[in-house]
């Protein structure tokens, strides 16, 4: 799914060729997400089909400039707007969706991430249900932390911990 956004995102400040939307894209996730140049034109094809975008100008499909259109606007804001689902994660969506809205204009960041805030925390409880035999250690050991409860509230910091406390800080 995140590939699909993450063209409309980069097609929302203006069109864009395909090998154009393939480096921007890569450069904009810090290269943490190659994409090869048949996954963004089977998207592209795909988003025309669902009537999200629209070819502009002349040319063959390899040399074709590709605008973002209003359905596609209103697909893309309702993503920005949508938590990720976290019950199965995939190729890190949070990220890539935060490194889309980053450089895009008009995206409310604050919102998308006070949107994901308690599908986290869910997420977290989850794990800590779930005890550390059948949780990745790093996880149900960061789920446990006094700090996560501060995921729950956007304007206050993690509680400091009580003077005497047992539980050793891990840098």
């Amino acid at each position: 799914m995140s590939i699909r956004f993450g063209l409309l995102a980069l097609l929302e400040s203006g069109p864009r060729y395909g090998s154009q939307l393939r480096a921007d894209f890569e450069a904009r996730t810090g290269a943490t997400w190659p994409l090869n140049i048949v996954q963004v034109y089977t998207t592209l094809g795909r988003l025309e089909r669902d009537g999200l975008i629209v070819p502009e100008g002349g040319g063959d499909a390899k040399q074709q400039l590709y605008a973002i259109t209003s359905e596609g606007r209103a697909q893309l804001a309702e993503w920005y707007a949508r938590p990720v689902d976290r019950t199965q994660p995939s190729r890190e969506e949070l990220s890539i969706k935060l490194a889309m809205a980053i450089g895009s204009p008009g995206v409310d960041i604050p919102a998308i991430i006070q949107a994901q805030r308690p599908h986290t925390l869910g997420a977290m409880q989850d794990y800590t249900r779930r005890g550390p035999a059948r949780s990745p250690p790093s996880r149900s050991r960061a789920t446990t932390s006094p700090g996560c409860s501060s995921l729950n509230s956007s304007s206050s910091p993690p509680r400091p911990r009580p003077a005497g406390s047992t539980t050793a800080r891990r840098a």
